[in-house]
């Protein structure tokens, strides 16, 4: 009996007093704060500086005065070229997606269910593949795409783009889809499907989260890639939109074009930004998933 009324009094005594939980609190939300002006510190300094004119493109003060729009149609002179890159953008990041999307849900549902000898082996390449440095790989590809005619192509980007996404999207998926009980496949076979047909139809649909978070990872990395694109591009009509960014010149040789890189950048951006707004719950929802059981 005395040893509880002690525990009962120390648990008592080492709760945090309501002055003491709101300072905690208070630390919490700052450091959230803080954290987040951080991060979104450099796009609002963009954002800012895309709507000043080119004289004042210097300035320091928070918000624009006045607001300009002269970048914006300075980054859609046909001289820039860079309605023509956005799109090549779009097909490389594209394409790149979905191509890494298909072959990683296939490779990480195998590697995922099935029992085979090497699997943590390849797994492991896998990841390891991923980890080389693209300017290791540039000058041999590039060597590589100029004997077989593919420089100026978009084969030439989206080839070296997939060996980079393709073993980020299968290392994701496998880890998502070991997080399913193997119960699904079958009491769907149970019911009468075949093993292809409860992955298409059970499978898959359940596995939505997770493709979609991968989506959106690869998407992005294949869409901020430079180096590739810059070494196997050397026509206007077919760099992507960083590239483009990189090579903007300004009104004479020596200046550099800071407010029409910026608002490129802004433009840029805004793709990346729509599709996490429209995919927010899935992405979440993905990024959760197997978090509790």
């Amino acid at each position: 009996m005395t040893t509880t009324l002690t525990a009962r009094t120390t648990a008592i005594s080492t709760r945090p007093t309501p002055v003491t939980a709101k300072w905690r609190n208070g630390l919490l939300y700052a450091g959230v704060v803080a954290v987040v002006a951080c991060c979104l510190a450099p796009f609002y300094w963009m954002l800012v500086s895309s709507l000043r004119r080119t004289s004042d493109i210097f300035d320091t003060s928070l918000v624009p005065s006045p607001v300009s729009f002269e970048n914006y149609r300075a980054v859609f002179d046909p001289a820039q070229g860079f309605g023509r890159a956005l799109l090549n953008s779009l097909v490389v990041a594209g394409v790149t997606t979905v191509l890494a999307l298909v072959l990683a849900t296939f490779t990480a549902y195998a590697m995922a269910r099935l029992e085979f000898r090497g699997k943590r082996l390849i797994l492991t390449l896998v990841i390891a593949t991923s980890m080389f440095p693209v300017v290791s790989i540039v000058v041999p590809l590039l060597k590589l795409f100029t004997d077989v005619g593919w420089i100026n192509t978009y084969q030439a980007m989206i080839v070296p783009s997939m060996s980079f996404a393709l073993p980020l999207a299968v290392w994701n998926l496998t880890t998502f889809f070991r997080q399913m009980p193997d119960e699904l496949e079958h009491a769907a076979m149970v019911d009468g499907c075949t093993r292809g047909q409860a992955f298409r139809k059970v499978i898959i649909p359940l596995a939505a989260p997770g493709i979609f978070t991968t989506a959106i990872i690869t998407f992005i990395a294949a869409w901020n890639e430079f180096l590739i694109a810059l070494s196997m591009t050397n026509k206007p009509d077919m760099q992507t939109a960083p590239v483009a960014i990189s090579k903007f010149t300004g009104a004479t040789t020596y200046e550099t074009p800071f407010g029409s890189q910026m608002a490129a950048g802004v433009l840029v951006t805004v793709p990346l930004v729509v599709m996490v707004l429209l995919f927010q719950r899935r992405i979440v929802a993905g990024l959760t998933a197997g978090a509790a059981k």
